[in-house]
């Protein structure tokens, strides 16, 4: 167990490992990256390696053994999903008045906290910033360096401006690791104060190779359209759900149809109705927007002329044949009314009746 467990970016990862044989440990330090790119393994593997009690080599560079205390505490925040979801039950199981002060956060290890962004509104708060700095600035009790991770750059605004200030003097003994999807979402004063490493989307054979050996029970058109659904994200790909996203295009391609034939409503609200309140339902929602949208992004690109691009090869001819029936104007207008929907999930409107108007809206296009 080591850094031979992380597939792909082998610059990137190197370089890193230079940088903590070196002893250059930066304050702050911008991991960026799809989702799904391995950016939170690759936090956890750095904080392994910088804190082992073994401090073992390979190719020269620092590794971790895996099996030390810390190594094994430390391990213990993955699955991010999961430990997530723990703590969020563990608030929902307080009083009403320590619940509303509880912020959530993960620490299977004294030195190590990883602050997630805080449900419902899934933004980085006060309160964990707070957290971070009563804490940053105690000298770490079993690790070497203390690590705390933010999984997310969508900060509140006066949180970002706290952030800021550890930054403008930190401790020797601690750094601040920032897993970003778009390094816009920081602020420029932060970016400034951090070093960016990028982890970039692997080649979708690269990918294929890989689900051949995790999933050989899948046929190779299966692997050759997850490898392509996942854009490059090596943890997308290897836990891609592929019954639940043929379950969700399928009702994606119901509501296209729907507006580009003659409508049958009666098909389509059997659908949407299935679209019901609570967390399942707000998942199933999310994944048909995204199935949506993946279908939505193949007919620009058919329309386009740039067949070899799309990611739903499976359907290639039916998708074809929608795009005859569609302009780019309607597809925009599509992308559009998407959007709405996602702003209405965060209002917490009626999925089901969003959907219909969405669809409603789709066929008058």
């Amino acid at each position: 167990m080591g850094f031979d467990a992380f597939f792909g970016n082998a610059t990137t990862v190197r370089h890193l490992r230079e940088g903590i044989r070196a002893g250059r440990i930066p304050p702050a330090l911008i991991l960026a990256g799809p989702k799904g790119s391995g950016k939170y393994t690759l936090a956890l593997m750095l904080a392994q390696a910088i804190n082992c009690l073994r401090q073992p080599e390979s190719d020269g560079l620092p590794d971790f053994c895996g099996e030390c205390k810390n190594c094994l505490r430390i391990a213990e925040a993955q699955p991010l999903e999961t430990r997530v979801e723990e703590a969020v039950t563990a608030r929902e199981d307080m009083r009403d008045a320590d619940k509303k002060e509880t912020r959530i956060l993960i620490q299977t290890h004294p030195d190590i906290l990883i602050v997630p962004p805080d449900p419902p509104q899934l933004l980085i708060k006060m309160g964990q910033v707070r957290r971070v700095i009563h804490s940053m600035y105690r000298f770490p009790s079993d690790a070497r360096h203390a690590i705390y991770i933010f999984t997310s750059t969508a900060f509140m605004k006066e949180a970002a401006n706290s952030l800021l200030k550890i930054l403008e003097e930190p401790p020797a003994f601690a750094s601040i690791f920032l897993l970003a999807e778009n390094t816009g979402e920081l602020l420029p004063t932060i970016r400034s104060r951090s070093v960016v490493y990028r982890l970039g989307a692997l080649p979708t054979a690269s990918l294929e190779a890989l689900l051949s050996q995790r999933h050989p029970e899948w046929k190779p058109p299966q692997r050759a359209l997850v490898a392509r659904l996942a854009e490059g994200a090596v943890g997308r790909a290897l836990g891609f759900d592929l019954p639940g996203y043929a379950a969700s295009r399928q009702d994606a391609l119901i509501m296209i149809k729907n507006a580009l034939t003659e409508p049958d409503h009666s098909v389509l609200f059997r659908m949407t109705e299935t679209y019901r309140a609570g967390a399942d339902g707000q998942q199933k929602t999310s994944a048909l927007l995204r199935a949506l949208s993946s279908l939505l992004e193949d007919l620009m690109l058919l329309q386009s002329g740039a067949a070899s691009l799309v990611r739903n090869i499976d359907m290639l001819p039916e998708l074809t044949r929608l795009s005859t029936a569609i302009s780019l104007g309607w597809i925009e207008s599509a992308a559009r009314g998407l959007n709405q929907v996602e702003a209405g999930m965060r209002r917490n409107l009626l999925r089901s009746l969003s959907l219909d108007a969405f669809a409603t809206e789709l066929a008058s296009s």
